[in-house]
């Protein structure tokens, strides 16, 4: 029987049957989650490993010869050498697809929350303004129509495209970035564009991409001088795709008038982000692809990847 290491069990609640699904296959160690620092230690003489954050890179790999499969429980690949691993014969193995309703549908959810100022409204309320006075002053917060106006957005995945047809049941216009365009997708309503000539239309600005070496820090102070001034920018994608320090310059300015970000530069962050000191960011912590749905579903193909594995063959292998 195959020992399997879960490092980042967060994912998979363990009084449910989506534990089980990983026990069938083996003799299952699961940790809540691990620091980099202790991946190698944990994983032992495992042959299999499940990773999410927890980067597993050469010193690992080195310290860990058992090892012949990696499973990663999410989509992104950030959190294992994959050079290094194919190198040593080790295939590595993604969850594609799991979160693309739950990380559009969040998405929205923060948008519709700053452009109808539902902090200030709730609050309102929630303190009994509303039941000592005669009217309430509508003017001091007014909220904002999504019809007609532009919705920018970098990166056309699963995501970008759900989020799209989003929009456009909102009656907005999309202009989208990728460096992959396709032009046969385009419509009235849905263009393909330059970065720059997104940057100066967009009314909200949507990050959809993934983290690479090209687009780190891809929102900064020379993109965000080329933004409308009074754009919305949501990011529920990674968090280095922006540049912290900048973002906060153009929102206390109100170049920016919000930022939605799921995602920080650094998790945990720190509790000196100057971020979190403004009355116009609003920072959920990492929770767009937590739907219980998306979580179920990221258990299913996660055990399906390595009941195939062990079968002989490779599903969803992104090294080899």
């Amino acid at each position: 029987m195959k020992k399997i290491v879960i490092l980042d069990g967060y994912t998979i609640h363990p009084m449910t049957e989506e534990l089980q699904w990983f026990k069938e296959l083996g003799a299952v160690t699961i940790y809540e989650s691990t620091p980099d620092e202790s991946a190698a230690a944990r994983i032992g003489d495992a042959e299999i490993v499940f990773t999410d954050s927890t980067y597993i890179g050469k010193e690992v790999f080195d310290c860990c010869p058992n090892l012949e499969w990696i499973g990663i429980l999410a989509t992104g690949t950030n959190s294992v050498d994959l050079e290094y691993a194919k190198s040593k014969g080790i295939p590595v193995c993604n969850v594609p697809a799991y979160g693309t309703n739950a990380v559009s549908q969040c998405a929205f959810a923060l948008l519709l929350y700053a452009c109808g100022h539902l902090k200030e409204h709730l609050e309102y309320a929630k303190n009994r303004l509303w039941c000592t006075q005669q009217t309430v002053p509508y003017w001091n917060h007014p909220s904002y129509e999504l019809e007609g106006k532009v919705m920018g957005m970098i990166g056309f995945g699963r995501i970008g495209k759900q989020s799209a047809k989003t929009a456009l049941a909102f009656g907005m216009k999309v202009l989208v970035f990728s460096n992959y365009p396709d032009k046969g997708l385009e419509t009235e309503n849905l263009k393909f564009v330059s970065k720059d000539e997104l940057l100066a239309n967009a009314d909200v600005l949507f990050l959809h991409c993934p983290l690479t070496e090209e687009n780190e820090g891809l929102i900064n102070k020379e993109s965000i001088a080329k933004m409308k001034d009074g754009v919305i920018l949501v990011n529920t994608a990674r968090g280095k795709l922006i540049h912290e320090f900048d973002l906060f310059e153009a929102l206390q300015s109100k170049k920016i008038a919000f930022a939605c970000l799921d995602v920080l530069a650094e998790e945990p962050p720190s509790c000196n982000n100057p971020l979190f000191t403004l009355d116009n960011c609003f920072i959920t912590p990492h929770v767009a692809w937590t739907s219980e749905e998306a979580r179920i579903r990221i258990c299913q193909i996660a055990s399906e990847n390595l009941r195939v594995f062990l079968d002989g063959q490779l599903l969803n292998c992104v090294n080899f």
